[in-house]
Formats: C-alpha cells, sequence, structure tokens
C-alpha cells in the first residue's frame, strides 16, 4: 500500500471539525509517547516488546501523522518522498557519525 493510499483510506474515520490539526497534532504526541513508554518498559521495567503491541501503536502514529498531512494539505506520500531525498542528501552512503556531526544541510554560523 503507498503512502497515498493509506493516507485516503485513514481520512474516512477521521472526524471532521475546526480544530483538527490541534486534535490529530496532540494525538500523534500521545501515540508517540505510547511508543517511548513501551520501549521504557522493555529497558527499564523488565517487560518484553511484542510485535503486535509496538505494530499497533506505529500504525496509530502513521494514522494521526496521515491526518496532520491532510489537514495541512499535504500528501503523505510526498512527505516520505522530501524525507528519503532528504536522508540521501545528507548521507549520501548510508548514516555515518562524521556525516551526522557536519550536515550539508545545516548553515554553518561560524
Amino acid at each position: 500500500m503507498t503512502f497515498t493510499k493509506y493516507q485516503q483510506l485513514a481520512s474516512r474515520t477521521a472526524k471532521k471539525h475546526d480544530e483538527e490539526l490541534i486534535n490529530y497534532g496532540l494525538g500523534l504526541s500521545a501515540e508517540a509517547g505510547e511508543v517511548a513508554d513501551l520501549i521504557k518498559k522493555f529497558r527499564f521495567h523488565g517487560h518484553k516488546i511484542y510485535e503486535d503491541d509496538i505494530k499497533k501503536e506505529l500504525g496509530d502514529v502513521l494514522w494521526y501523522a496521515s491526518q496532520v498531512a491532510r489537514v495541512a494539505g499535504i500528501d503523505l506520500g510526498d512527505v516520505a518522498e522530501s524525507n528519503i531525498a532528504k536522508l540521501k542528501k545528507r548521507y549520501p552512503h548510508g548514516f555515518s557519525s562524521e556525516d551526522s556531526i557536519k550536515r550539508v544541510d545545516v548553515k554553518d554560523d561560524d
């Protein structure tokens, strides 16, 4: 499934109202927090991380991200393509600490 198709299908379950951006932005933050909580409990509380739990929470993150993009008039597929283009420019040979420190996409004020 493409991100564009996902966004279209996900939008059928979005309640349209005057404060959608606030609603979906806060929902995105809350769901990202739930992913972080699973990781925290794994690392510090001795819990197991189950694939289904991660998948459900990441799915909720994706849903909210798709709706923030929709309300902003942005196609989620374009978001994905733009992010990959940025990463290719930033890390042309894959991730490296050197490229992370000396990023080509950030101006050096020195």
